[in-house]
């Protein structure tokens, strides 16, 4: 059994690299500005982050169907304590 990759902004878009192949891809740790809401951590890193995104696997896809495969990429990020991911499909 492989170990989980660490929560961050980089683990993160190596995932969406992998299963998405994007041609455009952000991703920024937003947690810091987050502090006191639910879901901090209190550390200000890996709580909240933004994805911004273009994958050819989008084209003719419905909003919902683009940021479910997103969330489906990030699944183990969520499963180890990812509160928020805003999501902005360029």
């Amino acid at each position: 059994m492989s170990a989980l990759p660490a929560i961050s902004a980089e683990a993160m878009e190596a995932a969406l690299r992998a299963r998405l192949a994007p041609t455009v891809l952000q991703v920024i740790d937003e947690s810091h500005q987050h502090a006191g809401h639910a879901g901090a951590n209190g550390t200000g890193f890996g709580t909240h982050f933004r994805v911004r995104i273009a994958a050819p696997e989008f084209a003719g896809r419905a909003r919902v169907a683009r940021h479910r495969l997103v969330y489906d990429a990030l699944q183990d990020f969520i499963d180890q304590g990812v509160h928020a991911i805003a999501i902005e499909v360029l």
